[in-house]
């Protein structure tokens, strides 16, 4: 059974950075994308950022574009998100998941159940 556990979430000011981690148990790791996902009060989730199974490709929103960089290390089956210069509407609960495809943006390129995500809140 697959488990996906984020951390690394919290309450930050405006221009800040934090360090998002998702552990990944239950399948292959190193054989799968992965990717970060984002849902905001009353809104929908949305895509943040994606990676290929081997760390070679990466594909960002054009919303967090330059800011947050996302990694991965098949060692420790753990993909990271650092978000620096964090703005108010980047608050949000942070997902992580296997992807099917690492270049999309499409929530439904998702290959298993939702974790519990990490909540990130950025004050002005």
């Amino acid at each position: 059974q697959v488990q996906l556990v984020e951390s690394g979430g919290g309450l930050v000011q405006a221009g800040g950075s934090l360090r998002l981690s998702c552990a990944c148990s239950g399948r292959t790791f190193s054989s799968y994308h992965m990717g970060w996902f984002r849902q905001a009060p009353g809104k929908e989730r949305e895509f943040v950022a994606a990676i290929s199974w081997s760390g070679g490709g990466t594909y960002y929103a054009d919303s967090v574009k330059g800011r947050f960089t996302i990694s991965r290390d098949n060692a420790k089956n753990t993909v990271t998100l650092q978000m620096n210069s964090l703005k108010p509407e980047d608050t949000a609960v942070y997902y992580c998941n296997a992807l099917r495809d690492y270049y999309s943006d499409d929530v439904e390129n998702v290959l298993d159940p939702w974790g519990q995500g990490t909540l990130v809140t950025v004050s002005s």
